[in-house]
């Protein structure tokens, strides 16, 4: 039997935890026999959308901030109304052309509203269809908290109004949707919690390093990789550092950053071994993204997390905080963040066993699938 005819949007505008988690559940999908569309809107990155799905990729835009305040292409401008006109004819088209029977829409209507130019339509065009394709949100386990009046019930009246089903990215025994989101009563008969979308278990690396750092995307990690750069120095070479900091960190940066690096220092923009590094690694340091946080699940890695908390957001300090409760990780602040407090934790993380276990279910991917053949 053939599957569903899946139609997936999602826009990355900072980092690339978004489209890598939707890139597992697309490929998830796809082995299950569904016919996957994935359409992109953010910078291309390796490896992201796998080579199992058909990939649309419109013109990138970025978030011109990070406080998320505006839109620019990928060379930093500012984006013009022709510019996101174009956009959305080009992803009204590939709509069509796909004829899906499933829709799932990454983040909206809790995130990009900047997107709503596109989005919007794409609704409209959906509501039209006979007959009408399901339609699912995708979102990660911990939302973004609001600040302004009314954006939480306008947020609940998109997703009666138009949405089948909300897919939630994680396992309810670590955090509920209702922490992040006060309104979910509202909408608690769409939920479906999918676990955690993990990757499988990597292979063992084929380099070690005794301590990985990483920056996400990079594009807002300049300083963790400063600050871990001059630990390492600090430190002295009785441990191997990799510093990966991220396809994203502006070049200038990276090649100041490459000058100042000592010798017991390996620092790349990208590894797409990074995975199997944290399994053979004795500590990791880096943000408390959704998807790096995955990795440090499945491979039982040491950790110390410094969440991003720029332009208000509360996502990565709230699971940090969290991990950190279950002993599985060491938080630290991101803002006055010190070579002296990172040095500090790297010894005290270094001092105790790697997590045993944490029973958290990571079969997040898979099960979404099942969801959405189900729904079908």
């Amino acid at each position: 039997m053939t599957g569903p005819r899946v139609f997936f949007y999602v826009q990355h505008l900072l980092g690339i935890g978004h489209i890598a988690r939707a890139s597992r559940i697309a490929s998830a999908m796809g082995k299950d026999g569904c016919n996957v569309t994935i359409v992109t809107g953010g910078i291309p990155v390796p490896g992201f959308p796998g080579s199992d799905v058909t990939s649309v990729m419109l013109p990138a835009v970025v978030a011109s901030s990070a406080g998320f305040s505006g839109l620019a292409d990928e060379k930093g401008n500012a984006v013009d109304e022709r510019f996101l006109a174009a956009r959305r004819d080009l992803l009204l088209n590939a709509f069509r052309t796909a004829a899906p029977d499933v829709v799932i829409i990454e983040a909206f209507p809790f995130g990009r509203r900047q997107m709503r130019f596109e989005l919007l339509p794409l609704l409209d065009a959906i509501a039209s269809t006979s007959p009408r394709p399901k339609l699912f949100t995708s979102v990660r386990d911990i939302l973004q908290q609001q600040k302004k009046p009314g954006r939480d019930e306008e947020t609940v009246v998109q997703l009666r109004d138009h949405f089948d089903g909300i897919l939630v990215h994680g396992d309810p025994t670590f955090v509920r949707l209702e922490e992040t989101f006060p309104l979910t009563e509202r909408i608690s008969d769409r939920i479906s919690y999918t676990g955690l979308v993990a990757p499988p278990l990597p292979p063992e690396p084929t380099e070690l390093f005794d301590i990985v750092v990483s920056a996400g995307g990079g594009a807002v990690g300049r300083d963790l990789i400063r600050t871990s750069l001059e630990a390492a120095r600090i430190i002295g070479t009785r441990q191997s550092w990799c510093l990966i900091t991220g396809p994203n960190l502006p070049e200038a940066d990276f090649v100041a950053l490459s000058a100042e690096a000592p010798t017991n220092v390996s620092l790349v923009r990208f590894r797409k071994d990074f995975p199997s590094l944290l399994r053979g690694a004795e500590l990791s340091i880096s943000q408390a993204g959704y998807n790096t946080v995955c990795d440090l699940l499945v491979t039982g890695c040491r950790s110390i997390l410094v969440p991003f908390t720029s332009g208000g957001e509360t996502e990565q300090s709230v699971r940090a905080e969290r991990l950190e409760r279950m002993g599985l990780a060491i938080a630290l602040p991101e803002a006055g963040l010190t070579v002296e407090l990172l040095c500090s934790a790297v010894e005290k993380a270094l001092a105790k066993p790697k997590p045993s276990g944490h029973g958290l279910d990571l079969k997040g991917a898979e099960r979404t699938s099942h969801i959405i053949r189900t729904a079908v």
